[in-house]
């Protein structure tokens, strides 16, 4: 399987190309040749990255996967970046694992809250929020309560069948009985016959008709009684409204996506001047005076006098504000889940509205036919009972007993075709449980797994972490012991027997963890299905042995891998990709990101 990459003007390349082979894919440079930009282009690709080259108005990335494109266009409009084209992810869960999960940049947040010890909650159950798991079940739950009355109705015609059995039997019994009085009877033939005939078929429709009757007084009944409850339920039933709270929380996403907007454009000039700082690359932006109490620089934004001690209290500001907009963001996100609750209860208590209106609906118009029809019978059986009188003036004693008879064979006939009818009806009906049985049980196992889905993710993942950290501990000679994520998903490593905190790990180390958390969530959330590829980019914190341990590692996982690699590196086994051919943004030049 052989990839093309085709890039133009994302992040720190101006055009390229490049292909990308089963395994591992090694991006071989130096700095500022495109390493860290070959790999945006890829996340460009895949629809979770939106790095234009600064000063372009437009960039363009295409990947072609086995005969099919993937392309994407970025454009700049009064400032803002939009995104177009057909990525290769389009589900939001999808982008949202392989963001976390797969592409394990220098910026991934999973590495850079192991960097700094935050907790990794959120972030390694993050998928979960994209996933509509509340209106999912809502939806199953509907399904299941129509699956249960189907059932019900199929077990209610089970326990029918042996009763309209026996009934049909009995029937064929009482015919064959009337068949044999009927020719044993002397054929008297007589002038009446004519009659005759017409007094026992009128007697036969009487017969049907008052069974008609009292079919149609048991249903008119029955729906009556069901009507008035459902009336009496939808009286008693509670229907918020919700046209302010789809307001509040339309407002309240629009103050959270403004504060998160905010949060990641501080914590992208946090990272920046902070990197500068802690590696003392200050000379790479501004003139530096080493004096003896401490070091004077021209400050790079406005150009005025300052102090090394000056820019880091500005940096601590900064911080400050970006953990005021997390407690913000915090703060707001549960009134968004809030709302969202309420939303939902809105939603059900309106679908049960329509539910029991429809319902009532059809028991109305079911009542209406069942006495229209009830009416009609009464007419009919009158009718006919002054029609048989008028007749069985007519007839001599010696007919009325043929006439009974052929009417009761015909009453009789006409009895066990509606009943062999209703006993084909309800083998039919009742030949439905155990498909219903295995449907409803399919249904509660949906509900029950997504009720528990996000414990069993919590608890997959740091099955993961474990599993990983174990392999890692065979293959790394680390200055810990183990490592584990407590229930609270807080990290905890121990060294000499004893809890020991991250900032007592070297660089390296703590990076590794980074990457193997990040890779339990890509174990969990089962991202090799949903991702191709895994990116890996800066890991400087690692040696050259590491590094390859770490590629053998992680090229067990997944069919692409591909990492950035400075010269001096060992090779890799594997294809190696090298920007001799690419049209990049030199040192000096303007761009968004410090590109590799």
């Amino acid at each position: 399987m052989t990839w093309h990459l085709e890039i133009e003007n994302i992040a720190g390349i101006h055009r390229g190309e490049a292909t990308i082979e089963s395994g591992v894919n090694a991006v071989r440079a130096s700095n500022w040749q495109g390493k860290s930009s070959f790999l945006t282009a890829i996340e460009t690709a895949f629809g979770t990255e939106t790095s234009l080259t600064e000063g372009q108005d437009h960039g363009h990335v295409e990947l072609e996967i086995d005969d099919t494109t993937y392309a994407v266009d970025l454009d700049r409009t009064n400032g803002t970046i939009t995104q177009s084209g057909d990525p290769y992810l389009t589900d939001d869960v999808d982008r949202v694992c392989a963001d976390l999960f797969a592409f394990l940049d220098e910026t991934n947040e999973v590495r850079q809250a192991v960097r700094v010890g935050e907790n990794l909650e959120d972030l390694l159950t993050r998928p979960l929020d994209f996933e509509n798991i509340d209106e999912q079940i809502a939806d199953l739950k509907a399904e299941q309560k129509q699956v249960e009355a189907e059932l019900d109705r199929a077990q209610n015609a089970a326990n029918r069948l042996p009763r309209l059995q026996e009934r049909v039997t009995s029937l064929e019994s009482q015919l064959e009985d009337l068949q044999e009085e009927w020719d044993e009877l002397d054929n008297e033939a007589s002038s009446d016959s004519d009659a005759r005939d017409e007094l026992s078929n009128l007697r036969a429709q009487l017969e049907k008709t008052k069974t008609d009757i009292n079919r149609y007084e048991s249903t008119a009944d029955r729906v009556g009684d069901e009507l008035e409850a459902k009336k009496e339920e939808l009286e008693t039933l509670d229907v918020p409204t919700h046209e302010e709270l789809e307001d509040d929380l339309e407002d309240l996403q629009s103050d959270l996506h403004e504060i998160e907007r905010d949060k990641e454009l501080l914590q992208s000039i946090y990272e920046v001047n902070q990197r500068i700082l802690e590696e003392d690359r200050l000379s790479l932006l501004t003139d530096v005076s080493h004096d003896m109490l401490s070091d004077q620089l021209a400050c790079w934004i406005c150009g005025n006098d300052t102090s090394r001690e000056e820019v880091e209290a500005q940096l601590d500001s900064i911080s400050d504000r970006l953990n005021s907009l997390r407690d913000q963001e915090s703060t707001l996100r549960n009134k968004v889940n809030e709302l969202q609750e309420k939303q939902q209860t809105v939603r059900d208590a309106e679908r049960k509205e329509r539910d029991l209106r429809d319902r009532i609906g059809e028991l109305e118009s079911q009542l209406d036919d069942a006495q229209t029809n009830l009416e009609s019978a009464r007419e009919r059986k009158a009718s006919l009972e002054a029609q048989i009188d008028e007749l069985e003036d007519q007839v001599s004693e010696t007919q009325d007993h043929a006439t009974d008879l052929q009417s009761e064979i015909k009453y009789t006939e006409a009895e066990l075709e509606d009943a062999r009818d209703e006993l084909e009806t309800v083998k039919s009906e009742a030949s439905q449980r155990d498909v219903l049985e295995e449907e409803l049980e399919s249904l509660r196992s949906e509900v029950e797994d997504l009720r528990t889905r996000k414990e069993r993710v919590k608890r997959n993942t740091r099955d993961a972490f474990d599993s990983a950290l174990s392999d890692i501990l065979t293959r790394f000679d680390v200055g810990f012991e183990t490592a584990r994520l407590t229930d609270n998903f807080d990290l905890i490593v121990a060294r000499g027997g004893r809890e020991a905190s991250l900032d007592a790990l070297s660089e390296g180390e703590r990076e590794l963890l980074g990457i193997i958390a990040a890779l339990a969530g890509h174990e969990a959330f089962d991202v090799a299905d949903r991702v191709p590829v895994m990116l890996l980019d800066g890991h400087t914190g690692l040696d050259d042995t590491n590094i390859h341990h770490l590629v053998d590692y992680l090229s067990e996982r997944v069919d692409v891998l591909v990492l950035s690699a400075f010269p001096e590196y060992d090779a890799f086994e594997g294809h190696e990709v090298t920007p001799t051919n690419w049209e990049t943004i030199s040192y000096g030049d303007d761009v968004e990101e410090v590109v590799g």
